[in-house]
């Protein structure tokens, strides 16, 4: 048996659960098999386990289907990824009690280890949905990967508008990956698969429940730079995810809304609480400027240095070459680059997070050199 199969048999033992499961292998030396192996009374000895759960693990054989599942994950073209390997995102791995397996279908990539959180309610607004929809759309412009629930309401919007601007986006099932919840999500879901990836830690056939959420939403917090709320009553389940990212040390970020609108009381909680206040894209990628070193500049002339050292998206590398050696205002690089004008100005923001450009009196922009 490998160690993914054995975290996979973990997973689908009721009652195992994450930190039981890395109590275990903290005792079993991290090895999933070994569990699996030893007898009730070894695992009895286990802290936090408990008679019933040890019993459960002792005959897991009889207790659940671990061949059926391995068959639906391979014919379902599904990854499934344990939190003991590699590519198991590493800001997930760091909180608590991280799932012990992530089920994927599509992909994750590297980008998608340093994504954004766009979160909000099922029941929102017009303002809601344009400001989700214009936020995910501005994020992976700029390449953010951008994180939501899958939700009907902020979520969808923050997923179509990162795949309008052809980016990277995750949706965090609390389904198991076979299921579609809300069913009106399906093509969207499918698009996802194709551009990002959908992502639950729930086995095949798991429907959605009111305990399927909080752990959706621990994943989303968990695997995510900083959580932006973009709408939310008292009582939105957005909320535990603004509270779950504040645990484990991520940023919080708060859209406002109008005073009189019961679905802004909660970001409006969250920003007297200490969340950011988010405006705008600018608000989350300023938080985040250290991501983008000093060092990673373009040489100086005398290099003759065409690119910068470090990777632009397709948005970035249109503007920066557009900017030449000339000193140009906005419409000149609009007009350069071919973008449009809300494409041009987040591109704009990015490389002066990136310390390649820099914006002089009139809103003219240039190139940084080293000795800039």
């Amino acid at each position: 048996m490998e160690p993914i199969e054995a975290l996979v048999a973990l997973n689908l033992i009721s009652g195992v659960g994450p930190i039981r499961t890395r109590h275990l292998l903290d005792h079993f030396g991290g090895d999933p098999v070994a569990i699996l192996r030893a007898s009730q009374s070894e695992l009895d000895r286990v802290p936090g386990v408990g008679e019933q759960i040890a019993a459960g693990i002792a005959r897991w054989e009889t207790e659940v289907d671990l061949a059926g599942e391995m068959r639906r994950i391979q014919e379902s073209g599904v990854t499934v990824l344990g939190f003991t390997e590699a590519e198991y995102p590493a800001l997930l791995k760091q909180i608590y009690d991280p799932p012990p397996v992530l089920y994927v279908k599509g992909r994750l990539t590297p980008e998608d280890m340093q994504g954004v959180a766009v979160v909000g309610s099922r029941l929102t607004t017009s303002y809601g949905m344009e400001v989700a929809r214009k936020l995910g759309y501005q994020l992976a412009f700029t390449g953010v990967s951008v994180v939501s629930g899958g939700a009907r309401g902020a979520d969808t919007a923050a997923h179509q508008g990162s795949l309008s601007a052809q980016g990277r986006t995750v949706a965090v099932l609390g389904t198991g990956i076979d299921r579609v919840f809300p069913v009106e999500n399906r093509d969207l879901f499918g698009r996802i698969a194709e551009c990002g990836a959908l992502v639950t830690s729930f086995p095949f056939g798991r429907s959605a429940d009111r305990g399927t959420f909080p752990s959706r939403n621990r994943i989303v917090a968990g695997m995510t730079l900083g959580t932006v709320v973009v709408e939310a009553n008292l009582s939105s389940g957005a909320l535990i995810t603004a509270n779950l990212a504040n645990d484990y040390g991520r940023q919080v970020f708060a859209v406002p809304g109008r005073i009189d609108s019961p679905r802004s009381k909660g970001c409006h909680d969250l920003i007297k609480k200490g969340a950011k206040l988010c405006e705008g894209i600018e608000d989350i990628l300023s938080e985040f400027e250290y991501r983008f070193p000093g060092s990673n500049r373009p040489e100086g002339e005398s290099q003759q240095q065409e690119f910068p050292a470090i990777t632009l998206n397709a948005a970035e590398q249109a503007v920066w070459d557009s900017l030449g050696r000339e000193t140009l205002e906005v419409d000149l690089i609009i007009r350069g680059s071919g973008l449009p004008p809300s494409g041009v100005q987040v591109a704009l923001f990015s490389l002066e997070l990136k310390r390649l450009i820099r914006q002089l009196p009139g809103r003219r922009f240039e190139r940084v050199s080293s000795e800039g």
